[in-house]
């Protein structure tokens, strides 16, 4: 890499940084370009990108981010997931890393709180930003279902007593 190459992949790593709310480092040696495609494409289908880092380069993309604290873990062949939801990157790394011994989660970050490798596979087990969005809205539709059933259930049975009054006069 020339010196221009080098500064725009500083630029670019920057920008990937103060995008992020959530990154995981990794160290991926001994992956085929096939299964850092495959890793590549199951990040992206999580709202995530991959990215095979430079160390040096990428400490100094880090310097004055919120992720800063991280800049220890860049050594060896590293790569780093990173998203806008901290969860869905963590998950798919972590299950990932489960399926192939050659991807070693190192550590992450989450704005600026680092975590370990078992703080990693934790956040894994968190359910993504869409999953909590989820439940919040049937927790909120629940209580309306129950109301508009109450407030029916009454005008209902009036109408069967006047019914089975009304049967009862015909029949006598």
């Amino acid at each position: 890499m020339n010196r221009d190459e080098k500064q725009q992949f500083v630029a670019e790593m920057r920008e990937v940084f103060e995008g992020a709310e959530g990154v995981v480092i990794t160290q991926y040696k001994g992956l085929t370009v096939a299964e850092i495609t495959a890793l590549r494409a199951q990040m992206r289908e999580a709202g995530a990108g991959f990215k095979v880092t430079k160390n040096r380069l990428t400490r100094l993309a880090l310097e004055g981010t919120k992720f800063a604290g991280l800049a220890d873990y860049f050594t060896g062949p590293t790569a780093i997931g990173y998203s806008a939801d901290p969860a869905s990157v963590a998950k798919v790394a972590s299950e990932f890393a489960k399926a192939n011994e050659k991807l070693v989660l190192v550590a992450g970050g989450i704005g600026e709180q680092v975590l370990d490798e078992q703080g990693v596979k934790a956040l894994a087990e968190l359910p993504s930003l869409d999953e909590l969005r989820a439940k919040l809205v049937g927790m909120i539709q629940t209580p309306a279902q129950r109301i508009a059933t109450l407030t029916s259930k009454p005008a209902g049975q009036i109408a069967q007593v006047l019914k089975a009054y009304a049967d009862k006069g015909e029949a006598a």
